[in-house]
């Protein structure tokens, strides 16, 4: 939203008539926050509690040429609880201002930012708009965690003084969401991008189709959606994404400067496919409908012709709705289709999501068919030896990290946790926190980590708030691992750190878990 002056002197005089505070234009107060509190840690923040930035309703927010969509993101985040108007201009003209500006600084990147808080404004200045939008994190959390309250809060707003210089250690902080084990409606994936977003993670790995549900339309094979997207594990409500549905999230997550990978899992986890089309099957005959947890038992028909058209046109289909570069092939537990045709059918199926202009993401088991340097194996196991991930790396093949067990959302945080698993380990707090990327598996090291992903696999989850208690706390703990310098990983200080994010999540009314190693604010 863009306002005249004389518009924005009308919404002022409007406000005071209703009764802003006198607080509102009082002398800055301490800050709740420093620029050293924020998370994931900045490259460099340097505090000056004597220089608070006070925003009132005269406040205006600049935006430079490209700066704004995150200019209107930004107000968006600050108007429902301040009630100021907050006017996206393109010139200050004398009043107090928060300033977005695209620049060329080759320090930064194309993610990183500089963000000046000083008495008489805000200056937040990066090379992209997607630098920008990582500023607008870390500026939001100098403010009091009643900025995220959705009414308006009568007091004073003051953003902690200081400047910070910032970029990411990996291009890749990602976030997976697993909807095809328990569906998950386009709203409630919104919010989960939205919660998200604000630690700086830049891709949502959707996991599409598994053996319990196929969760998005295709529509050379309509009843991939409407039979095979009915059921969930223990035989829950169903449910799948209408492609235009699909695109709505997409465009949202670019909003959030988020690129959206989608997977599907192949060619095992396909029984939702193989239960709705016989012919998917080698012979001929639908395989009955599943809805228990037990994984490696399916296969498609590798030697058979129709499994490629199938491949096909769920690539065709699904890149031409996917802006993102990226489609994910899955390849995990694939333990029912022989070593062989394993290799087979990833010689087959990696030229076809080429030809629809993507490159290859699928689980580590994909680097055991020499994939191209181009394509990018998710490691989720346990760290330490793995020869073919190692010589995919050397290859030239940036490798994703997600092991299990450090960074799936879905472990528990110890034995009494009600949702979650324990197959792989249980992860506190600190155990998430606890590893680096660069040193886990033998023969990856930092120039050759694309970054991090926390997986959150749903046979347990059903509902946001189930969501929430198994992202939060440990979400940005992996966001961190995946932006921050290692220089700056110290658990001791961390914890001091996402203690203070605790009010901010009760303001946004996330579920989270209030694990005993952190002393919550």
């Amino acid at each position: 939203m863009r306002l005249s002056r004389a518009v924005l002197t009308a919404a002022i005089v409007s406000l005071t008539a209703v009764g802003v505070p006198a607080a509102a234009v009082a002398a800055p107060a301490a800050p709740e926050r420093s620029v050293t509190d924020v998370v994931p840690a900045p490259v460099s923040a340097k505090a000056d509690p004597r220089d608070g930035f006070k925003l009132t309703p005269f406040t205006v927010i600049t935006a430079g040429r490209g700066a704004g969509q995150v200019a209107d993101y930004l107000r968006g985040l600050l108007r429902p609880a301040t009630g100021y108007p907050l006017p996206v201009v393109p010139h200050a003209a004398g009043l107090p201002a928060i300033s977005l500006q695209l620049g060329h600084d080759s320090r930064i990147g194309t993610e990183g930012y500089e963000l000046k808080v000083a008495r008489d404004g805000v200056s937040l200045k990066a090379n992209t708009a997607d630098g920008l939008f990582e500023g607008v994190q870390s500026l939001r959390q100098l403010l009091p965690s009643a900025i995220d309250a959705k009414r308006v809060q009568h007091r004073t707003w003051t953003v902690a003084g200081g400047t910070i210089l910032d970029y990411p250690r990996f291009a890749e902080r990602g976030a997976m969401l697993d909807v095809a084990r328990h569906f998950f409606k386009p709203d409630q994936v919104k919010r989960y991008l939205d919660q998200i977003a604000q630690y700086k993670v830049n891709t949502l790995h959707l996991h599409l189709a598994d053996d319990q549900g196929w969760r998005i339309e295709i529509k050379s094979w309509p009843k991939l959606a409407t039979v095979g997207g009915l059921t969930a594990v223990d035989g829950d409500p169903g449910g799948y994404y209408t492609q235009a549905q699909y695109k709505d999230i997409v465009a949202y997550a670019a909003s959030r400067h988020i690129t959206v990978i989608p997977e599907i899992d192949m060619p095992g986890h396909t029984n939702a496919a193989q239960s709705t089309y016989a012919e998917l099957n080698c012979d001929g005959k639908a395989v009955p409908v599943r809805t228990d947890t037990e994984v490696g038992y399916s296969s498609l028909c590798i030697s058979s012709p129709i499994t490629y058209k199938f491949v096909e046109d769920v690539v065709r289909e699904l890149a031409a709705i996917t802006p993102g570069p990226y489609l994910h092939i899955g390849g995990d537990e694939a333990h029912s289709t022989p070593p062989a045709d394993y290799i087979a059918f990833e010689k087959k199926v990696q030229p076809i999501v080429a030809k629809y202009g993507k490159k290859v993401t699928g689980w580590h088991e994909i680097a055991k068919s020499d994939p191209p340097a181009s394509a990018v194996p998710q490691y989720w196991d346990f760290g330490g030896d793995n020869p073919s991930v190692a010589a995919a790396a050397a290859r030239g093949s940036k490798i994703l990290m997600s092991p299990a067990n450090y960074a799936y959302l879905d472990m528990k945080y110890d034995a009494s946790t009600p949702l979650g698993q324990d197959w792989a380990a249980l992860i506190e707090v600190r155990d998430g926190y606890s590893w680096d990327p660069a040193s886990l598996v033998t023969g990856v090291g930092e120039k050759q980590v694309a970054g991090v992903e926390a997986p959150l696999w749903t046979e347990t989850i059903r509902t946001s708030a189930d969501i929430e208690y198994m992202a939060f706390p440990r979400l940005p703990g992996i966001a961190e691992i995946g932006w921050s310098p290692k220089s700056t990983h110290n658990w001791d200080a961390y914890r001091a750190r996402l203690a203070k994010q605790s009010p901010r999540w009760v303001a946004q009314g996330i579920n989270f878990y209030r694990s005993p190693q952190v002393d919550w604010k």
